[in-house]
Parts: structure tokens; C-alpha cells; sequence
């Protein structure tokens, strides 16, 4: 098995536990771009136990809610898709109405130039989404 997501490399760790990971894509385009990564190579939420479906669902409502503190976006988008690598992960996307592909997916033909907005901090990041992960959000 050749899984990308199973033998990361060069990732940007941001916060992790023994059952997922947070990293920080690099997009210098969509900044605060995140990837809430299972760490066992499953294809689908579904075969998940019920219990870690509901972990890996808190982290990624912590990353959201850690990422609209930080930054302050417009939108979060959330997008699990899995097509090119059948690994579960969540995609937690900061969105702003001037930035480069709003309204259209980050995905999708860009509409404009764009304006460059700022990364949160990894290690304000980390602290955010533990927060939320201890309040419950």
C-alpha cells in the first residue's frame, strides 16, 4: 500500500493525539488551510467504531472553531473526499469573500486576484484547538 497519508513526509504538524493528526497545508493561496488526518489507513467514515467517529468529528469541530478565533474568516468550508487518496481526512478551510476563489471551491477556477490573509500561529493554533476540544465545541 502506497498511502500518503499512512508515511507523511515534510508534514506541518499542529496538533496531534494517538488517533488523529492536525496539519497545516501549505497554501500560501488559502492560508490557515488545514487536515484533520485518521491516523489507521481507513477508506470511509463509516468504518470507523462509533466512538472514533465521534473523535475525529470533535477535532475537526476544535480545528474550525480554533480557526474562526484565530482568524476570523468569512466561511469555513469542510470537505471530506477521499477520491485521490482513500484515506479518511477532513479538510477545514478558512474562507474569505476576497480571496482568490470565494464563492467557488479553493478547488475551482480562481475568480480574482485574491487578497493575501495571514496563517495563525501553530502554536496558538495547537492551544485553540485543545480549548475547544476541552469545552466541548
Amino acid at each position: 500500500m502506497d498511502c500518503p497519508l499512512c508515511t507523511p513526509s515534510a508534514e506541518q504538524v499542529v496538533w496531534e493525539d494517538d488517533r488523529c493528526r492536525v496539519i497545516r497545508v501549505d497554501d500560501p493561496v488559502h492560508p490557515g488551510f488545514c487536515r484533520v488526518i485518521w491516523r489507521e489507513h481507513v477508506a470511509e467514515m463509516t468504518d470507523l467504531l462509533t466512538a472514533d467517529r465521534r473523535h475525529l468529528f470533535a477535532v475537526v469541530m476544535a480545528t474550525e472553531r480554533a480557526l474562526r478565533d484565530l482568524l476570523h474568516p468569512d466561511k469555513i468550508n469542510l470537505a471530506s473526499f477521499g477520491n485521490m487518496v482513500p484515506h479518511v481526512h477532513w479538510h477545514v478551510i478558512p474562507r474569505y469573500r476576497d480571496d482568490s476563489h470565494f464563492p467557488e471551491s479553493v478547488w475551482g477556477t480562481p475568480q480574482r486576484p485574491g487578497v493575501a490573509h495571514a496563517a495563525a500561529d501553530p502554536v496558538a493554533l495547537a492551544r485553540a484547538i485543545d480549548s475547544a476540544l476541552s469545552a466541548g465545541q
